[in-house]
C-alpha cells in the first residue's frame, strides 16, 4: 500500500492567487504586482531600442512606437488616480496623462541607459500638475498664489486641529512666515478657484439668479455719443435758428410762446423748425470732424 504523502505544490509552483478563475498556466505565472511596472519598463527601453535602431521613416517605427505606449498605458491611469476626487472628471485626467506618456516615449533616450519609468512618471506628473495649475482655476492666477493658496489651506487644518479652533490671520501669517497682507490675498484668491455660475440658484428664497442682481447698461452712455454729434451738427446752424432748437426741444416751449418769445409768427417758427430739422438730417458727420471738436 502507498502511504506517501500527498503531493503538495512547492514554493516555485504554490498559486499566487487561490482566484478560481484564473487558468492554472496563467496563476503559475503571474508575476508579483510590484514586479509589473519593472516588467514593462524594460520592455519598453527594449522597444524603443528597436525603434531607434531603425532608419527614419521606417514603417515597423510607428507599430514599436503604439505598443510602447499601450504597455504603459496603466501607469498613466494609476498616476492619473491620484488626483482624482479633486474636482476634475477623472476622464480629463487619464487624457492629460496619456498625452504625456506618448511624449515621454517620443523624447526618451535609450542610450542614456536610464529605466523608462524613471523618465515617464516625471513627466506624467508634471503635465497632471500643470493642468491643475492652468486650466482648473476659474480666473488666471500666479503660480506663486496657487502655491501659497495650497499652504494656507493645509496650515489652516494643522493649526485648527492643534488648538482646537479656528486660527487667526495673524497666527496662520506667523506660521507660514509671510505677511497678513499676503495672507489675505492667498484667500482672495482662493475665491476664484471655482466661480459660481450666473445661472445658479439664489441663496436666498426669491427665486432671482445671480444674473438678475447685476447692473445694466447705462442708457447715458449713448446719450455721450449723440450729445457729440449734435454739437457738430448745431455749430453750422445759425444763431436765431439755433436758439429756437433749444426753445422747442430743451425748454420744451411750444411755437406760439417762441414766436412771442423771438418777435415772429408761430407759421415762420414752424416753416423755420422744418428747414432747420430737414438740414441738420441731411449733412453728413464725419470722423475727422467729429475729433477736431
Amino acid at each position: 500500500m502507498n502511504t506517501a504523502p500527498p503531493h503538495r505544490p512547492t514554493e516555485a509552483t504554490a498559486p499566487v492567487t487561490s482566484d478560481p478563475r484564473l487558468p492554472w498556466a496563467a496563476v503559475q505565472t503571474a508575476p508579483p504586482p510590484d514586479a509589473r511596472p519593472a516588467r514593462a519598463s524594460t520592455g519598453t527601453e527594449q522597444l524603443l531600442r528597436q525603434r531607434d535602431a531603425l532608419p527614419a521613416g521606417h514603417s515597423d517605427r510607428v507599430g514599436i512606437r503604439a505598443r510602447a505606449i499601450e504597455a504603459n498605458l496603466p501607469t498613466a491611469h494609476r498616476l492619473a488616480r491620484r488626483y482624482a476626487g479633486r474636482g476634475e472628471p477623472f476622464d480629463d485626467l487619464a487624457q492629460v496623462a496619456a498625452v504625456a506618456l506618448v511624449n515621454a516615449v517620443d523624447g526618451y533616450d535609450p542610450d542614456r541607459r536610464t529605466a523608462f519609468v524613471s523618465y515617464a512618471v516625471p513627466t506624467i506628473l508634471g503635465a497632471l500638475k500643470r493642468h491643475f495649475r492652468d486650466t482648473t482655476w476659474g480666473m488666471r492666477v500666479p503660480r506663486a498664489m496657487q502655491e501659497l493658496t495650497s499652504e494656507v489651506r493645509i496650515a489652516s487644518g494643522e493649526l485648527s486641529q492643534q488648538r482646537g479652533r479656528t486660527p487667526t490671520a495673524a497666527e496662520l501669517a506667523d506660521h507660514l512666515h509671510i505677511t497678513v497682507d499676503q495672507l489675505r490675498a492667498a484667500l482672495g484668491a482662493e475665491q476664484v478657484y471655482r466661480l459660481t455660475s450666473l445661472n445658479a440658484p439664489s441663496a436666498v428664497e426669491t427665486g432671482d439668479e445671480p444674473i438678475d442682481l447685476l447692473g445694466g447698461v447705462d442708457p447715458h452712455y449713448a446719450r455721450v455719443d449723440d450729445r457729440l454729434t449734435l454739437r457738430l451738427l448745431l455749430a453750422t446752424v445759425p444763431v436765431r435758428e439755433r436758439r429756437i432748437l433749444a426753445m422747442r426741444f430743451y425748454d420744451n416751449m411750444t411755437q406760439t410762446q417762441i414766436a412771442a418769445e423771438i418777435g415772429v409768427s408761430q407759421m415762420q417758427v414752424s416753416r423755420l423748425l422744418n428747414r432747420t430739422l430737414t438740414r441738420l438730417r441731411a449733412t453728413p458727420i464725419t470722423l475727422a470732424g467729429l475729433g477736431d471738436q
